[in-house]
């Protein structure tokens, strides 16, 4: 979980301040009212959480929404709750299952053939701090699911997001990052004893920098790519901290986590800004903090490292030799 250190005498007790605090901390509402009739946006994990209050966000915007989730049963429901509540029809589930790389490659066929274009791509699902699991393919669960996963897709989708530009990706990592290091040598941790809560950083770290050798690698084409914290929220995603499972957490640290910690909807408004907001137009490459740019930690800057983990992705994801062209026959960006 991230930790925010705060001045005591920020805390306060009384209600009037606490509700002050709780607004510095959490950020505030998306200030674009941009709408966006006409373009088509896809958000993966978006049955709960953060993801389907993005997706409810842009579906009350006038957006056609893809849904993509591993759960196509909840994901149907919360795709009809969303059409419910927005009275916009144009919002579908689709099954994606970012643990396979048979069900990524499968999902972004579907997308290539039935889409015309993709003008929005929010790379949303994510693990956190689970038990030292591997994917279908045999990759450590939280770099798989969090990074690897959405490596793929996205490369998979650039054609559609190129035909579509002015066109943007959002990939959501955390402040965790700054205590991440990528290990080529053991990047899925089958050397070392397993720490689950550095396997997320690292996870964290690694989207980080792909956002920013993939802004380098799109300059010029219309699509823009940054990376965003969206602050701690009341999500599924903590499930395994076990920080619920403790009677003594949940009734001294429950007054703080309220507090500190956001509600789904207001955590999906740096998302839902970074996908509309008129004046980040052409930002790209850039790493932020709620709705403000942030400088990211040091390794996140690493030129070197961001080449030689993209590489190291294509291999592992078998980029370089089932995706070496696009639809079209055009090389993918080198």
């Amino acid at each position: 979980m991230n930790r925010y250190i705060l001045p005591l005498s920020v805390l306060g007790t009384a209600a009037g301040g606490a509700v002050l605090l709780k607004d510095f901390v959490a950020g505030g509402a998306c200030p674009s009212k941009t709408t966006i009739p006409g373009k088509t946006v896809i958000v993966t994990g978006a049955n709960t959480g953060i993801g389907k209050q993005t997706a409810l966000e842009l579906a009350k915007r006038g957006g056609t929404i893809i849904l993509a989730c591993r759960d196509l049963e909840k994901c149907e429901a919360a795709a009809k709750e969303i059409r419910g509540e927005t009275l916009n029809h144009r919002v579908n589930a689709r099954h994606l299952d970012l643990a396979s790389l048979k069900s990524i490659r499968e999902f972004a066929a579907k997308i290539i053939e039935e889409e015309e274009r993709v003008h929005i791509l929010i790379n949303n699902a994510a693990v956190m701090r689970c038990p030292h699991w591997t994917t279908e393919d045999g990759f450590e669960m939280q770099l798989g699911v969090n990074y690897l996963g959405h490596f793929l897709l996205t490369n998979l989708l650039l054609d559609k997001l190129k035909a579509a530009a002015p066109s943007r990706i959002i990939n959501l990592s955390s402040l965790a990052h700054v205590a991440g290091h990528i290990d080529f040598e053991d990047l899925n941790w089958e050397k070392r004893k397993y720490d689950t809560k550095a396997a997320y950083c690292q996870s964290k770290l690694a989207i980080v920098l792909f956002t920013k050798e993939l802004s380098r690698r799109l300059q010029g084409t219309g699509v823009t790519v940054n990376a965003l914290h969206p602050g701690v929220a009341r999500t599924e995603l903590g499930r395994h901290t076990g920080m619920h499972n403790s009677a003594f957490s949940s009734f001294t640290l429950g007054p703080i986590f309220w507090l500190l910690v956001k509600s789904p909807q207001l955590a999906a408004q740096p998302s839902t800004y970074l996908a509309v907001a008129e004046e980040l137009e052409g930002v790209s490459g850039k790493y932020f903090e709620g709705l403000k740019e942030k400088a990211p930690a040091p390794e996140a800057e690493d030129e070197e490292i961001a080449q030689r983990l993209w590489a190291e992705s294509a291999r592992l994801v078998g980029l370089e030799m089932s995706c070496g062209s696009s639809e079209r026959g055009q090389p993918l960006p080198k």
